[in-house]
C-alpha cells in the first residue's frame, strides 16, 4: 500500500490535508517505519495527481503489512464491496451504480453466487475483468457467478453465468453432509434446511426407501447419512442433478447404499419395495402418488412425506369485546381459560395439533382420503391411511406454505 511517510511533529497537520483532498486511504492505520517516522496510507490511484506543500517534508513509501483501521474492521462485506468499487470507478460513480451492487449473495465455498440485479447497468460492462476480480478481492473469493431466471424446461434448471474461474462444481456442507453440485448446471436450496434437518432425525433404521424427487440428494443423503436408511433408491430425471448425486453419493460413502434411477419416476418399474417413499416436489407432487402406492411393501405398508403448496385464506380480525376489556378481568388476547393466546406465525415449525390451520388440515385429510383410494383400486382390499404429522417447512408467498405430511398407509390386518 502506498504511504507518504513524515516526522510525527508533521503527521496531523499532512494527514488534514490528505483528508480534505480526499487522498488519505480510510482502509489502513497510520503505522510507524523506519527512521522514527509515521507513514500515512494514500490511494494508489490518487498518486499521480498528489500534490502537498513544500513546506510538509514527506517520503513516498510501500507498507508491505498494512494494518486495517478500526472503520475498516467494522464494515460489513456489503460496505466494503461499495467502497472499492467505488475506488475502481473513481468520478464515474452514481446512485444508480450504487443501486446495481448486491447486498447478499450465496456462498459455496470459494464461489460466490451474485443475484440476477447485479451489475446489470451499461458502465460496469467497460470494468472488463477488473470488476470481477474486485467483487472476489472484496468478497473473499477465488470465483464469481451470477443467477438468472429459472429456465421453464421442467427440471427448474438454473441459468447461471460464470463470471470469474474455470468452473462451476461447489461443495456445500449441511448437517455434516457433503454436496457437490455445478452452480451453471443445478439449484441448491437452502431454504429446505428445516425439512432436511428433520428427516435425518427420523428412525429409518432398516429401511428400504424410494425418493421419486431425487435431484442432488437434498434428502435422500440425510435418509442414508443420518436416518440409517439401510438402502434408498434414488430418482431423478435431470442428468446434471444424476451426475451431482453420484458424486455426493460417493463423497458421504453411501454410494454402495443406494441405486440411482436415471428418467421420468413415473415410468419407474419398482413395485413392493418400500418402507417409506419420500415426495419432494412443490407446488405439488400428485402425479408421483400412483407410483409411491406401487413402491410401498404390499405386505405392511410404510409412510409417505408428500409435499405441497397449500394456501391459507386469511382469517378474519377478531372483533373486539368491550364488556370484558371495561371489567378488567381477562388479559387482552385470553382464552376462556384465562391463558394468553399466541398469535399465530405466517411461516415456521407448526405441530400437529392446536396451531394447525384449518386449510391445512383439510388437505391433509382429502390426500390420505385420495391416498387410501389409490391402494384399494391397486391392491383390491381396504388399506388404512393416518396423518401422522403437518411440517410447514417455510412460505413462498403470502398465506401460501410449503407443507409435508407425513402419511402412514397400512394394509388391512390379518
Amino acid at each position: 500500500v502506498p504511504a507518504l511517510a513524515t516526522e510525527p511533529r508533521f503527521a496531523q497537520c499532512l494527514r488534514a490535508h490528505l483528508e480534505e483532498k480526499q487522498l488519505l486511504d480510510g482502509r489502513y492505520r497510520l503505522q510507524e517505519v523506519p527512521g522514527g517516522r509515521v507513514a500515512l496510507p494514500v490511494l494508489e490511484e490518487k498518486l499521480d495527481g498528489l500534490q502537498l506543500p513544500q513546506e510538509m517534508p514527506y517520503a513516498l513509501v510501500w507498507i508491505q503489512d498494512p494494518v486495517p483501521s478500526r472503520a475498516a474492521r467494522r464494515r460489513t462485506p456489503a460496505q466494503k464491496l461499495r467502497d472499492e468499487l467505488q475506488r475502481l470507478l473513481g468520478e464515474s460513480w452514481s446512485e444508480e451504480l450504487e443501486r446495481d451492487v448486491p447486498h447478499a449473495w450465496q456462498r459455496h465455498g470459494d464461489l460466490l453466487l451474485l443475484s440476477e440485479d447485479s451489475f446489470r447497468a451499461a458502465p460496469w460492462e467497460k470494468l472488463g475483468p477488473a470488476l470481477w476480480e474486485t467483487v472476489a478481492s472484496a468478497l473473499g473469493a477465488q470465483r464469481l457467478a451470477r443467477r438468472g431466471r429459472v429456465l421453464p424446461d421442467g427440471m427448474r434448471s438454473p441459468s447461471v453465468t460464470l463470471l470469474l474461474g474455470q468452473d462451476g462444481w461447489v461443495e456445500h456442507v449441511d448437517n455434516g453432509i457433503r454436496y457437490t453440485f455445478d452452480v451453471t448446471k443445478c439449484m441448491f436450496s437452502p431454504g429446505n434446511i428445516t425439512e432436511k434437518l428433520r428427516v435425518a432425525s427420523l428412525p429409518c433404521s432398516g429401511e428400504v426407501l424410494v425418493d421419486l424427487y431425487a435431484g442432488i440428494g437434498y434428502f435422500t443423503l440425510p435418509y442414508l447419512v443420518h436416518a440409517g436408511a439401510a438402502f434408498a433408491h434414488a430418482c431423478e430425471w435431470n442428468s446434471h442433478a444424476v451426475e451431482a448425486l453420484r458424486r455426493s453419493l460417493a463423497l458421504n460413502g453411501v454410494q454402495d447404499r443406494c441405486r440411482v434411477h436415471h428418467g421420468d419416476s413415473r415410468q419407474l418399474e419398482l413395485r413392493d419395495v418400500a418402507d417409506r417413499v419420500n415426495l419432494g416436489l412443490i407446488p405439488s407432487s400428485e402425479e408421483g402418488w400412483p407410483v409411491a402406492c406401487r413402491v410401498l411393501k404390499k405386505g405392511t405398508g410404510g409412510v409417505l412425506h408428500i409435499h405441497h403448496n397449500v394456501e391459507t385464506v386469511p382469517a378474519p380480525a377478531p372483533r373486539p369485546t368491550p364488556d370484558l376489556q371495561a371489567e378488567g378481568g381477562s388479559p387482552e388476547g385470553a382464552g376462556s381459560a384465562g391463558e394468553a393466546q399466541r398469535p399465530t406465525e405466517d411461516s415456521g415449525k407448526e405441530t400437529l395439533g392446536a396451531r394447525i390451520r384449518p386449510e391445512w388440515r383439510r388437505w391433509a385429510e382429502a390426500t390420505a382420503a385420495r391416498i387410501r383410494g389409490l391402494l384399494v383400486a391397486l391392491h383390491g382390499q381396504p388399506w388404512r391411511t393416518s396423518v401422522l404429522h403437518i411440517e410447514a417447512v417455510k412460505s413462498y408467498a403470502p398465506h401460501v406454505h410449503h407443507l409435508v405430511l407425513d402419511l402412514e398407509c397400512r394394509p388391512p390386518l390379518p
